[in-house]
């Protein structure tokens, strides 16, 4: 949005040409309306249809320029960048013409709370709208309803800093009480709000809090709250093709529905990832593919970092007769790194140095 002092005159030139070509009824072209967009140019590094375009909303309001210089002046001296004030008044344009002093409030309660002048740019920026609300009426409740999950005031502005949208939404605090007098225990809640606020943000969730019930997920338990995750974000149509990429490998709508109250995240994995991992476990090891429905974590991790070279470390062991073709398969992968080498592969000697080769070179690095 920003543009360089030396093509000004250019610029100036292609505003005038707007302004006489623009019909009538479409833009003011009164000396008024000029004299705003050219202090948008100015001011704001606007180009001349972004500006023109701004001073056309219905939100835009603009006093005097001396009003205007005050606001930004006041995000000056508060940290904000030249285009991170442009930002703000893309978004909220009526801020031109608001009293910096109403905001002042807004980023010392922030500031009291320990946000940095970092977080507090951050926070306008990511949702100017944050500048219109009541400090007494909707943002100390908030933060005071958002820390009883996060305790600290450092959990709890990090949060507010990381989605500042959803967090300053008035559906907030209505959608979380509606899951908690559904069961949704504290610490499922705080892990919801923090893996995706947004889902606590939408009008419809009450239809989908009906869907997780009736798979019989106990609400206490944090799968049920990322099986809300899963079934509010994921779009009908993709959804139904993860279904049917599960299908093609001999997963019946019960074992899948199983493996969801198991493990809901994995129906969060893109339907390529899915088909990936199968393809690895059924045609590159042979295994059985009703066995990964036992241990559906196992499509949230990395393919080539942790997957494929555990996945033939194991298939080598079990050809050698070294582990039992029955043992449960969910440990290897679940376990860190240092832990897996040291059971499946340090303590094998005779084979070790096999077992390293093969874990490293599937794993595109050098031991």
């Amino acid at each position: 949005m920003l543009i360089s002092h030396r093509y000004k005159p250019l610029l100036y030139q292609t505003l005038n040409l707007v302004f006489q070509r623009t019909p009538p009824l479409m833009f003011c072209t009164s000396q008024s309306h000029s004299s705003t967009v050219s202090y948008l140019i100015n001011n704001l590094g606007f180009t001349p249809q972004a500006a023109l375009t701004l001073t056309t909303a219905k939100e835009f309001r603009f006093s005097t320029p001396q009003k205007a210089d005050a606001v930004l002046a006041f995000f000056k001296t508060h940290g904000f960048s030249h285009s991170q004030i442009a930002t703000i008044v893309t978004k909220l344009p009526a801020i031109l013409s608001s009293n910096p002093q109403t905001i002042l409030p807004k980023f010392q309660f922030l500031a009291s709370k320990g946000a940095s002048t970092h977080d507090i740019v951050l926070v306008t920026t990511g949702y100017p709208r944050f500048l219109n609300l009541s400090l007494q009426n909707h943002i100390i409740p908030t933060y005071g309803f958002l820390k009883t999950f996060f305790r600290s005031d450092e959990k709890t502005l990090s949060s507010i800093v990381s989605s500042p949208g959803s967090f300053m939404n008035s559906r907030l605090p209505r959608n979380t009480k509606l899951l908690a007098d559904a069961g949704v225990s504290n610490s499922a809640l705080g892990r919801m709000i923090l893996a995706r606020a947004s889902v606590l943000t939408a009008s419809d969730l009450s239809k989908y809090v009906d869907e997780v019930k009736k798979l019989g997920i106990d609400p206490s338990k944090v799968k049920f709250a990322l099986a809300l995750i899963a079934k509010k974000t994921v779009q009908v149509s993709l959804w139904d093709a993860k279904v049917d990429v599960l299908k093609s490998w001999g997963w019946s709508e019960e074992v899948m529905s199983k493996a969801f109250r198991t493990n809901p995240s994995y129906m969060l994995t893109s339907k390529d990832k899915i088909n990936e991992v199968m393809k690895l476990w059924v045609n590159q090891l042979g295994w059985d593919p009703l066995a990964l429905a036992k241990i559906p974590f196992l499509f949230g991790y990395s393919l080539e970092r942790r997957i494929i070279p555990r996945a033939f470390v194991l298939q080598y062991l079990l050809a050698k007769g070294l582990r039992n073709k029955n043992s449960d398969l969910s440990k290897p992968f679940f376990i860190s790194e240092e832990e897996f080498i040291k059971k499946f592969v340090e303590c094998f000697t005779e084979e070790r140095s096999q077992l390293l080769k093969i874990y490293y070179e599937k794993k595109g690095s050098s031991c």
